[in-house]
Formats: structure tokens, C-alpha cells, sequence
């Protein structure tokens, strides 16, 4: 059955996104394999970019990086990377079985069209489209969640989109991200997330470019409701994105601490509870006052008599000095676990 994005579900979660992008490589088979192994690891959505090189591109459009052996243009490497849309529908049944969400940033109005017949859990727009109020309309108006990336944006650019949706109907999410390839971790902007939610007042996640799981994991510790990650099966791939990507087997240590992150921030402990649960260890790995050499009766404890010994079921070692100067009244032997039997009482001190 097909997923789709409940923005209003998403309190106390953190859905995780495997963003395949063009990972595959222009491959259908490698494009289902990312599906198994994004579903493999646990994630909550697969997330793919659907580009239409004559709809979005021209034969001009320089490189972003020339990495390509095989293309000898940017227009080139789009019109590779491009599925029919029968393959789009047959990778969209696969995230269906895998039970995972199917996400697929458009680049046109052709790309919207055509996943719109696909059918997607929400629309991503990349960071480089937050500027285009186009789609961003036309996204908004097909009633499902429209979630921003804000990598080339500043605060101005994003109101003029959030406004842009919500004037047209749609509910937005927004993600803190650093169009940097690797991005190093003093551009990751955690803080971003704090203020992105209170200028906007909706759920923000973070887009993440490091190729580690670490802004991750501290951004579902922040309360991060959306984490997408760029992954690839081994950093001996080939693309692009490879060098920004974290692998399948970190994916599902991401997925992994997020789940746990997401317990932790959901049960709140209570110290002075624990602390009582806990009365028996306390025994167990507490200290108490044990004579430390053996004391005839009359003898008057001195700080040196007295040692702090486990287990902890006697007079606490926090004690200590209201014992000291106090009369035995019996002898004692080394090791003996001191309590108020043992002393004189206090009035009968010399």
C-alpha cells in the first residue's frame, strides 16, 4: 500500500530518509537495489531525483564538478539518469513492498506531472528550486506536504516560499542544509533547526551533506522530525554524490540511533525514582563504616580507625565524621561492619 507523509504524525518522530539521487547511476537495476537496501536498514522513506533533461536543462549547462568519463555534457548526464515513467511506476510499487515511503524531487513542471501519475508521499524541493514560486505553487496545490531545502537560501528566500505555499494551500516542512559537498562540520548549522521552528513554527528536519552519521544523530537528539541522508552502496562508487554519502551499513547505524534517540527523548527520567529503584544496587556499590584494626572497648574512634568499605547496607559512608570521637563499648575486630551497638551512648563520652 502506498505511504504517504502525515506532517500532523510526526511529533516526537524522526522519519529518516535514504536519498539515492542519482546513486544509481542512470541504472534501473541499481536504483531497485538502493530500494531493498534502503529498506534493509531500516529507513522510514527512499528518496530519488527525477530530472527531464529537455525540460530542465539545455546542452549549455555547465558541470558542477567534471567527474564524468562518459558525458560529455551536464545535459548529457541528466538525460542519462532518466527513467520512463513505467520504471518510475515499477520503483514506486518496489517502495511499496518494501513498505517505505517514495520521494522524488522534481526539476519541471514535466517531472511534476509525471510523478503526480506515480504517485509520491510528499514533494522535496531540492535546494536549488526554493526560489522558483512556480512549482512551488504547484506543488502546494496538489494537497500533499511540500518539504524545502534551504542549502542556497537565506531567511528571506525561505518566508517568501513558506509563504508562497501556504498562500496556495500546502503545509510545509523545512530542512537545514549546507549545499556544501562534503560539508564540513562547522557548516552543518544545527542551530538552524532551533530557528527554523520558531520563525516558522512547523516541523524542520536536517539535509544532510557530511557523508557521516554524526549531524544526524545530534539533529535527532534537537528534535529534528526529518533527517535525509545521501547514500551509496560503497564509497568506491561512482557519481557525484558519492563523497557526501554515508553506506547502506551506516544508514542502518543511523536508523538504529534515531530509534533509540527517539525513546530516549520520549521517556523522561525521574532521578529521586530511579534512585529508589535502584536501593538495592546502592547496597550493593555504596560504602560503609568498618573498623579498620582491632579497637578494644573504651577506645575512642579517630579518623584513621575507620574505613569506607562496600557493601553499603551499614551507617553510610557520608557519616563518617559524626563518628568520630564516639566511645566502643565492646571490642571489635578488623573489618567489622560499625553500627550503634557497638558505641557507647553519647552522653557517656569522656
Amino acid at each position: 500500500m502506498s505511504r504517504v507523509l502525515d506532517l500532523a504524525e510526526l511529533s516526537g518522530r524522526c522519519i529518516v530518509i535514504g536519498e539515492i539521487a542519482q546513486a544509481h547511476d542512470g541504472s534501473l537495476g541499481f536504483a531497485h537495489a538502493y530500494i531493498d537496501a534502503v529498506a534493509d536498514a531500516g529507513a522510514d522513506a527512499v528518496k530519488f531525483q527525477t530530472h527531464i533533461a529537455h525540460a530542465e536543462s539545455t546542452p549549455g549547462e555547465p558541470w558542477r564538478i567534471k567527474f564524468s568519463r562518459q558525458d560529455e555534457s551536464r545535459f548529457d548526464y541528466w538525460r542519462r539518469m532518466e527513467f520512463t515513467e513505467d520504471q518510475w511506476h515499477g520503483l514506486k510499487r518496489h517502495a511499496d513492498e518494501r513498505e517505505l515511503m517514495f520521494l522524488s524531487s522534481p526539476f519541471s513542471d514535466e517531472a511534476v506531472e509525471l510523478l503526480e501519475r506515480v504517485g509520491v508521499a510528499a514533494w522535496k524541493v531540492a535546494s536549488g528550486e526554493v526560489r522558483n514560486p512556480v512549482l512551488l505553487r504547484r506543488l502546494a496545490q496538489t494537497g500533499r506536504p511540500v518539504l524545502v531545502s534551504s542549502g542556497m537560501s537565506s531567511y528571506q528566500d525561505l518566508e517568501k516560499a513558506v509563504d508562497c505555499v501556504r498562500d496556495s494551500g500546502g503545509e510545509v516542512a523545512l530542512f537545514q542544509c549546507t549545499s556544501s559537498y562534503p560539508t564540513p562540520p562547522e557548516m552543518v548549522g544545527l542551530n538552524v533547526l532551533g530557528e527554523l521552528r520558531e520563525r516558522f513554527g512547523c516541523h524542520v528536519g536536517l539535509s544532510d551533506h557530511s557523508g557521516t552519521v554524526y549531524p544526524g544523530l545530534a539533529a535527532a537528539t534537537l528534535g529534528a522530525s526529518l533527517l535525509e541522508v545521501h547514500v551509496t552502496m560503497s564509497r568506491e562508487m561512482f557519481g557525484p554524490d558519492v563523497v557526501a554519502s554515508i553506506t547502506t551499513d551506516e544508514l542502518r547505524t543511523l536508523v538504529d540511533g534515531v530509534k533509540a534517540i527517539s525513546r530516549m527523548r520520549g521517556n523522561p527520567v525521574d532521578k529521586d525514582a530511579v534512585a529508589r529503584d535502584m536501593s538495592q544496587m546502592r547496597e550493593t556499590f555504596g560504602r560503609s563504616l568498618f573498623v579498620r584494626g582491632d579497637l578494644p572497648a573504651g577506645h575512642t574512634l579517630g579518623a584513621s580507625d575507620i574505613a569506607l568499605k562496600k557493601p553499603g547496607n551499614g551507617i553510610p559512608a557520608e557519616q563518617r565524621d559524626a563518628y568520630i570521637g564516639r566511645v566502643l563499648a565492646r571490642d571489635l575486630a578488623t573489618d567489622h561492619l560499625l553500627s550503634d551497638s557497638d558505641l557507647q551512648p553519647t552522653g557517656d563520652n569522656q
